[in-house]
């Protein structure tokens, strides 16, 4: 595995994995090491613009057209960040090529080659070394989102729809081996820790 890894950290709506990104990049500062950080949808500037239209409330856009848009702020990242620092800086990434194999082929039920044939096309040989895949139980779930002050589309969903999602992470990553399952449900402080050892191990010279 390259010193410079992709990092990715994937889970459901208040799984905590927002929390342990930023975490990390309070970490890597610490320990002066060159990286660059980004969420999906958004990251560059025509990728944060195509976010704020994936996510409004107001939007109200065909299954197909979602993936399209995410697909179209990930071409976005690739040719603008991904690429020119990929193996020369680590790359930490809040949510990426599993988020939409999990939302629009097992949550929406969209055709998972085509899915596959559009994230290839894009990304080349670019790849992920290592995933946190954060999880969480449903009472967690619905009382993390009423703490929301801003909710998006895509915190508006029922808990049947979030749970297909949850278990398509579960289903992906059953046949990965550079990943860490996450479990939000403990104390945050726990996780923390996990994860800050692993992310050193990974960076380690």
């Amino acid at each position: 595995m390259s010193k410079k890894p992709v990092i990715v950290f994937e889970g459901i709506e208040g799984s905590g994995k927002s929390y342990h990104v930023n975490n990390v990049e309070k970490l890597l500062k610490k320990k002066k090491i060159k990286y660059i950080k980004l969420r999906e949808p958004g990251g560059s500037n025509n990728s944060e613009k195509i976010r704020s239209l994936i996510l409004n409330k107001k939007s109200k856009f065909n299954k197909l057209t979602d993936l399209l848009l995410y697909c179209a702020a990930r071409n976005e990242n690739y040719v603008n960040l991904l690429k020119k620092n990929y193996k020369k800086n680590v790359i930490i990434i809040d949510r990426f090529v599993d988020s939409t194999l999990a939302y629009q082929h097992f949550g929406m039920n969209l055709n998972l080659n085509f899915i596959n044939h559009l994230n290839s096309y894009i990304l080349k040989n670019f790849k992920v070394d290592f995933t946190f895949l954060n999880i969480v139980n449903k009472k967690n779930l619905q009382a993390r989102l009423k703490k929301r002050k801003n909710l998006n589309r895509y915190d508006n969903f029922n808990f049947k729809f979030y749970n297909r999602v949850q278990n398509g992470y579960l289903t992906i990553f059953k046949k990965r081996k550079n990943f860490m399952l996450i479990n939000s449900n403990l104390p945050i402080i726990e996780n923390k820790m996990i994860i800050e050892k692993k992310i050193l191990n990974l960076i380690k010279k």
